[in-house]
């Protein structure tokens, strides 16, 4: 569980710091967003150290949980319910980053 929960605030710090210069772009928002977007890319990349895959392994799973956690963004944020391929293709992401992230070692 420590892992998937690693992955997701990872997941979520990406999200966060790309989405804050894209509210100032495309909402007129201040300039100002742009240094907890900043923080919240400089945490991204400290928390990929934290994984205990290789890198390359770390990146593929990864992906996957990007996938299930924008999904989540886009209802919870952006007020977009989710279809039905929505959901399916987060669904088969996160089957392919547990079989990445939890195989036998």
């Amino acid at each position: 569980m420590k892992t998937f929960f690693l992955y997701i605030a990872t997941a979520l710090a990406e999200i966060v710091g790309c989405y804050l210069p894209w509210l100032w772009l495309r909402h007129g928002g201040s300039a100002w967003l742009l240094l907890p977007a900043a923080a919240s890319l400089a945490l991204f990349a400290w928390l990929l150290t934290l994984h205990d895959a290789a890198s390359g392994r770390v990146y593929a799973a990864y992906g996957g949980v990007y996938i299930g956690a924008a999904i989540a963004w886009l209802w919870a944020v952006d007020g977009v319910r989710p279809s039905v391929w929505d959901a399916t293709g987060a669904a088969v992401a996160l089957l392919g980053m547990g079989i990445i992230a939890f195989q036998p070692r």
